[in-house]
């Protein structure tokens, strides 16, 4: 179960050190179970086994359009030994409080304040990632569907329009979905989603020894380029899209509101065996991200695309469709997990953690609705990864794991050192957000007055 992805199931994290042994009671109000408004870290675990193989698609499709060789190596690297710092704190300050729920331990140091922010970090992180896999089925199922009728990707018509499919699906597979009082079931998904992630990754890497370079067009813009410069990788590159690099591998990086659960399932736990897993799953993570990205990027060069899959078009290719429909199916198995969680946080916001079936299906239908207004009105997935790469990311990663440590460890006089690092990786977090966040917004701003010029 342990993949973090790999290893917490992870679908993203990051590094440290780690001390001896705990003991941590795993006390029932620790981390209650479905009934009672909070998701069994079973759940968790598995929502967080399936979102890896998204956020490698999204990983995949969106880096290596935004950077290249280099740039893509250094911030993977980076946030991946970040992350597993994070992780380090995050275990540091469960230890020293016996919590094993992220909300619990927020408002156990810095009271209701806490346990709300960490609410809405959390709910917006999960938001997003469902929004993202609702994009994947809005983008790539009617492709497969045109495949599978034989026409071309050009062919339109309203049952082939991804808004359309998207609402079908979500009102005629998640819906149901959502609405059991247990997913269980989905448990036995998790494999299955880990496979469609490593798939994706061996055919991506296969198609970049199949496919030539293929240059579209020299256009007058570019009288002096030629084949050999088209089909030359760019080791740095900086462009509007680049301000999206860092919040979109922040966004795959997150795992942290699983990982106190799925600790607490550990056998025979201690924070060195589970700062071990985290380890070996982000290690597994950053390879699978690099690999995908630097492929799919050396088999398109200049022409690649955000959305990988899309640069992928012959009529007869079987496998590309079966990736398709493997990452389809992967996806809209995780947006009902996903969706439990945020629903039963709710709940349990609001205190209404017994079960009411009016409520329960009324709530799941209003947010359901929501969902898929944002997910046809929002132009593109790199929206997504701006507004929740910059905020709940940026909030899960650093701000929050270090300013509990901080805060736990106030009156502690022999971690004079570990203080100074933990500040510094939360003034890290802090200038993260001044420095990406205006530079989205201007992207905003600028791309909207680019489309108006035009």
């Amino acid at each position: 179960m342990m993949h973090f992805k790999s290893g917490l199931e992870l679908t993203e994290l990051q590094n440290m050190t780690v001390p001896e042994d705990d003991n941590i009671s795993n006390d029932s109000n620790d981390f209650t179970e479905v009934e009672n408004g909070q998701i069994n870290s079973k759940f968790i675990s598995d929502r967080e086994s399936r979102r890896s193989l998204t956020n490698s698609h999204l990983e995949k499709k969106k880096c290596d359009d935004y950077v290249s060789v280099i740039l893509i190596k250094v911030l993977l690297t980076s946030v991946t030994l970040l992350s597993i710092y994070s992780i380090n704190l995050l275990l540091i300050c469960s230890k020293e409080t016996g919590c094993m729920v992220y909300e619990k331990l927020g408002e156990q140091v810095f009271g209701t304040t806490g346990k709300l922010i960490i609410f809405g970090a959390t709910s917006l992180q999960n938001t997003g990632a469902m929004l993202s896999y609702l994009f994947i089925v809005k983008n790539e199922l009617p492709s497969a569907i045109k495949f599978l009728m034989g026409k071309e990707e050009e062919f339109s018509a309203w049952y082939v329009d991804g808004r359309f499919l998207v609402v079908v699906v979500t009102f005629g597979i998640i819906l149901p979905l959502c609405l059991l009082k247990n997913l269980g079931y989905l448990g036995y998904t998790s494999g299955f989603s880990l496979s469609c992630m490593a798939f994706f990754l061996i055919v991506v890497i296969y198609k970049k020894f199949q496919i030539p370079c293929f240059v579209p067009e020299l256009n007058s813009t570019s009288p002096n380029l030629t084949n050999a410069d088209m089909c030359t990788p760019k080791y740095v590159t900086f462009n509007s899209k680049t301000v999206y690099a860092l919040p979109t591998i922040a966004f795959a990086f997150v795992c942290h509101p699983s990982v106190l659960p799925i600790y607490s399932e550990l056998k025979d736990r201690s924070q060195k065996k589970m700062q071990m897993v985290s380890n070996i799953s982000f290690f597994a993570m950053f390879v699978m991200y690099f690999l995908t990205a630097i492929f799919g990027y050396l088999t398109f060069y200049e022409s690649v695309q955000s959305d990988l899959l899309h640069k992928y078009q012959s009529k007869d290719d079987i496998l590309i469709l079966t990736v398709r429909l493997a990452v389809i199916v992967a996806v809209i198995l995780t947006v009902p997990v996903l969706f439990f969680t945020v629903r039963s946080s709710l709940f349990e916001l609001a205190k209404k953690t017994k079960f009411n079936l009016c409520r329960h299906v009324l709530v799941t239908f209003i947010l359901l609705v929501i969902i898929n207004l944002l997910v046809i009105f929002i132009p593109s997935m790199k929206d997504i990864f701006g507004v929740v790469g910059v905020t709940s990311a940026n909030m899960l990663i650093f701000i929050l794991p270090s300013s509990l440590y901080l805060k736990i460890t106030s009156q502690d006089g022999d971690k004079g050192t570990q203080r100074i690092w933990a500040a510094l990786f939360l003034g890290l977090g802090v200038l993260f957000s001044l420095v990406s966040i205006p530079l989205v917004i201007y992207d905003w701003a600028y791309s909207t007055n680019g489309d108006k010029g035009h």
